[in-house]
């Protein structure tokens, strides 16, 4: 009676979240590729924001790749907010010479210790030195293909959004930590097209992020988040989606698409997804919340199925069938996004990797939710949910 009981909740939801994935197909596929209109004139003048702390590896191929933007020189300014670095950051951004790149040291604006969020102080810190109308916040560790300013201004000057979630993508060297975190990405930068395609969107990415100054100003930016060290994108999203007549848009192109490097081991890894997991559950999003639940409830499921089909092989025959549907629900999704991102290869990997995204989801939320992480040389301690 116990054991058909299980069966009977662990199908139940693992009906859920299929019905999940499929909805996220709908809203991938329905989310349509934008292009870039014939004879397009730019008249928006952009400020990029840089935080950067300890990026001298990283910090010269960022602001190149700026610098060969397809963009008239005349309508942009690159501004990199220098986060307490105590390596050569700051002279790699002072070589390049150009009138149009600006570097401001955070501490200027605040001590290092007085705050747990340097990363929103540094883009607080970027907006009020910047003259853009449109601000266009990235990592010192990105790079742009030419045609990332010209696809952003493109798509404001057309559709005037308050605020535009651009994709991110990973490049990778093909090992074991790399490939997975290059699944797990691109499944959620897929996930966030969806969201917002349905009209449900409740997710961005900070490292390719567009939004007007005058919204920015006046929603009095950071302000009641800034106690919090991530969620520079989430949270400011969330904030600008109560604005009246607020339109937040996902450009879908390759065109305007950021690239950055995976973490380098399991240990950065794990620190990277506890520092984003850290924020959920912290402001009343009762959609995302349910959603989240979900997901870490139907991973826990399998854990727990496995380690009781140990003693009843009735459970373990439930757990493997549960887990082909898991994967087959997820490369409905996966495979065309695999495809968008250019990383059809990774579908060959994605079934045998499921035992360790299990795992992954069960640790990284659990950590997640206790909001303990070290990032950057900073260790973050667990933060209380935001006052509503």
């Amino acid at each position: 009676m116990i054991i058909n009981i299980i069966i009977f909740i662990s199908t139940l939801i693992t009906i859920a979240y299929s019905l999940l994935m499929i909805a996220y197909t709908i809203g991938w596929l329905k989310q349509k590729e934008f292009l870039l209109p014939t004879n397009f004139e730019p008249k928006t003048f952009i400020s990029i924001i840089i935080p950067a702390r300890n990026e001298e590896e990283n910090i010269g191929a960022c602001i190149n790749s700026i610098l060969a933007q397809k963009y008239p020189d005349n309508l942009f300014e690159i501004i990199i907010i220098d986060d307490h670095s105590t390596d050569t950051t700051v002279e790699i951004v002072e070589s390049f010479n150009k009138d149009f790149i600006h570097c401001f040291s955070l501490a200027n604006y605040i001590k290092d210790g007085e705050t747990t969020s340097y990363k929103k102080a540094a883009l607080t810190a970027g907006i009020s030195e910047c003259k853009g109308e449109l601000i266009i916040s990235t990592d010192a560790d990105c790079t742009a293909p030419n045609s990332w300013l010209l696809h952003i201004a493109a798509f404001y000057q057309k559709y005037k959004p308050t605020m535009i979630i651009a994709p991110v993508n990973y490049a990778s060297n093909n090992n074991l930590v790399q490939t997975f975190q290059v699944i797990d990405f691109i499944t959620m930068q897929g996930i966030t097209a969806a969201t917002h395609a349905l009209k449900s969107g409740n997710m961005s990415n900070g490292a390719n992020l567009a939004f007007t100054k005058a919204a920015f100003l006046q929603i009095d930016g950071y302000g009641g988040v800034d106690n919090f060290a991530s969620g520079d994108d989430y949270l400011l999203m969330l904030k600008m989606s109560n604005l009246p007549n607020s339109n937040i848009a996902y450009l879908k192109t390759a065109k305007a698409m950021v690239s950055t490097q995976p973490q380098p081991d399991w240990h950065n890894f794990l620190q990277q997804r506890i520092r984003w997991a850290s924020k959920s559950g912290k402001y009343d999003d009762k959609k995302l919340n349910a959603i989240l639940i979900l997901v870490y409830v139907f991973n826990l499921m399998f854990a727990l199925l496995f380690i009781s089909g140990i003693w009843c092989n009735q459970l373990l025959v439930t757990a493997v069938t549960l887990l082909i549907i898991k994967i087959l629900a997820e490369l409905l999704l996966l495979i065309p996004v695999a495809s968008f991102f250019k990383k059809e290869w990774l579908l060959g990997y994605f079934p045998f990797l499921q035992p360790l995204h299990i795992l992954y989801i069960i640790v990284a939320g659990f950590l997640g939710y206790a909001g303990n992480y070290e990032w950057k040389g900073r260790k973050i301690i667990r933060q209380k949910k935001l006052a509503q």
